[in-house]
């Protein structure tokens, strides 16, 4: 994107595009760190109803991916960058991941559960954040919300899925 381009766009907005940008880095390692997390999940659970969670599980890490890619457009359209490595990860993002306890489904979910509880709770702050002052940032942080709120519902629907295939 050209300089003059990146400044109309932010010309377009009426927010301070680096406390946007600082907000949209934090999401940027986020989505890396919990699709990593899906992924690692993906490999490995074991249990009853693996097959579905396994499947759940790489359609959220396809996701989170997919969230990454929205975030960095976004950032370089406001003339910024995502250059990180994943050591930073942990340092610039919001929602932190703990290793598996166990490689057991429960815990591999409720891990999952967590991060996306953590993401439903940043994605809710940043949309209040650019509401009404970023139409573009706005528009993409209430997708990725709606995807992080589904995700977390599919999570739980699995623990109880779990839970009666258990009993």
């Amino acid at each position: 994107m050209s300089k003059k381009a990146v400044n109309q766009t932010i010309e377009i907005i009426s927010i301070d595009t680096k406390k946007v940008l600082a907000k949209l880095r934090t999401a940027f390692a986020d989505e890396w760190m919990a699709s990593y997390q899906y992924w690692m999940g993906a490999k490995l659970v074991h249990g009853p109803i693996r097959n579905a969670v396994v499947a759940e599980l790489m359609q959220h890490y396809q996701e989170e991916l997919n969230h990454a890619t929205m975030i960095a457009n976004r950032m370089i359209q406001l003339g910024g960058d995502f250059k990180m490595f994943p050591k930073e990860w942990n340092t610039i993002g919001g929602c932190h991941y703990d290793a598996f306890s166990k490689d057991s489904m429960v815990s591999i979910l409720q891990e999952n559960i967590k991060g996306e509880q953590c993401a439903i709770g940043f994605y809710s702050e940043l949309l209040k954040m650019v509401e009404g002052k970023d139409v573009i940032t706005y528009n993409m942080v209430l997708n990725i919300l709606n995807d992080e709120i589904q995700h977390n519902q599919d999570l739980n629907d699995l623990l109880l899925d779990l839970s009666m295939k258990q009993k």
